[in-house]
């Protein structure tokens, strides 16, 4: 690709609104820990996208669901796929704004190298617009607009094996948005022995999740709802294709959790929550973690309540009830379903504090104590 320098961008900020930006304003000073992002060397930070088509008056991107038509010198919805003289760039590569080593269970992942560390990246930028999103400062905004690091692909792998991080996550924002340096990292951790994460909303087509699964060994998928209507309302997407990305994670043996936050007067109907768990052991998911996490205003929704822990317990003995074996709590320190239990002796097989392993007690993945296979990857 020819070396580019942005002299003017138009991008599509929150609320559609278009924001003019010069190059200065394209990058701020960076974290000490890496080098500068030079604004006379933006190219190095843009890669030719994949999943797309040339359309009638843009660019169409077929990453996710949204298939945005993208005009010359804008952005998808997602705020970090760029059209630049009729081809669809990503501005993401290798310009991730926070980088973290992190606790697994921080994913949250707890059938999945429990007591290892992920070495974890992000840009900005999401295909959703969740409401109460926690991180909404760079899901919402454009690589363009935060404070970013220099980290291509071979220096992400470097660093997780300098730093001895069992795995590399992709994470924080959303990952789909970020494909082609999601992609690239992992194949090359793929090479180098070092495990792959997804975490995510799983609102992606099918041709790039199976593309991107060839190299990913788990994933927590954001469940959100279990209603066509609140995935419109709350997070501007739809059900289904989250549905079909969890089958077909699963068909390609990818280790997958689950994670469904649960938000006063939106997600907290326990009809729904019935539906959704009976849904998921009907489709073969009873041996994958389900992990309820509790609400706390945030972003556009603070006026609302945090979750009472009733409400989480309540979702809890449905999903047990339903033939879920592995069902945990999240955000809701001191409660005991923060640990694992074996679903045949009832005894618990993996004992946490907050993202800490206390104990742990299943040998070659088969509970110590009655032989059980519990599911997971366990080393």
């Amino acid at each position: 690709m020819k070396k580019r320098t942005f002299i003017k961008t138009s991008l599509l900020g929150a609320g559609g609104a278009i924001c003019l930006m010069k190059p200065a304003e394209l990058f701020s000073s960076p974290s000490p820990r890496h080098n500068a992002v030079p604004v006379d060397d933006t190219d190095r930070f843009t890669k030719e996208a994949m999943f797309w088509s040339p359309a009638p008056r843009g660019v169409k991107c077929l990453i996710c669901p949204n298939e945005c038509t993208i005009k010359e010198g804008f952005t998808g919805d997602c705020r970090n796929r760029m059209n630049s003289k009729g081809k669809l760039f990503s501005i993401a590569y290798g310009n991730p704004c926070a980088v973290h080593e992190d606790p697994v269970e921080k994913k949250p992942l707890f059938n999945f190298l429990p007591g290892t560390r992920a070495y974890s990246i992000a840009t900005a930028g999401c295909n959703l617009a969740c409401l109460y999103c926690q991180n909404w400062d760079i899901s919402q905004s454009s690589p363009h607009d935060t404070r970013n690091y220099d980290l291509m692909p071979h220096q992400v792998v470097e660093e997780a094996i300098k730093n001895k991080c069992a795995s590399i996550a992709y994470t924080y924002s959303e990952p789909i948005t970020f494909y082609e340096y999601t992609y690239d990292t992992s194949k090359i951790a793929r090479s180098k022995g070092i495990k792959n994460i997804l975490v995510s909303a799983g609102y992606i087509n099918e041709a790039p999740l199976r593309e991107l699964a060839r190299y990913i060994d788990a994933a927590n998928i954001d469940l959100k709802s279990f209603s066509e209507d609140i995935y419109l309302k709350l997070n501007g997407g739809s059900l289904a294709p989250i549905l079909n990305t969890l089958k077909i994670l699963k068909e390609m043996k990818v280790w997958l959790e689950i994670t469904n936050l649960v938000v006063p007067t939106w997600t907290d109907n326990m009809k729904m929550i019935e539906q959704m768990c009976n849904w998921l052991v009907t489709n073969g998911f009873s041996n994958n973690p389900l992990h309820f996490s509790r609400f706390h205003p945030q972003y556009k929704l603070t006026q609302l309540p945090a979750t009472p822990v009733s409400t989480l317990t309540k979702c809890r003995e449905i999903a047990l009830k339903a033939g879920l074996h592995y069902v945990y709590i999240g955000n809701a320190p001191g409660l005991q379903a923060e640990n694992t239990v074996c679903p045949k002796c009832k005894k618990t097989v993996v004992e946490r504090k907050g993202f800490s392993i206390v104990s742990n007690q299943i040998v070659a993945s088969k509970c110590k104590f009655c032989n059980a296979p519990i599911a997971g990857i366990w080393k």
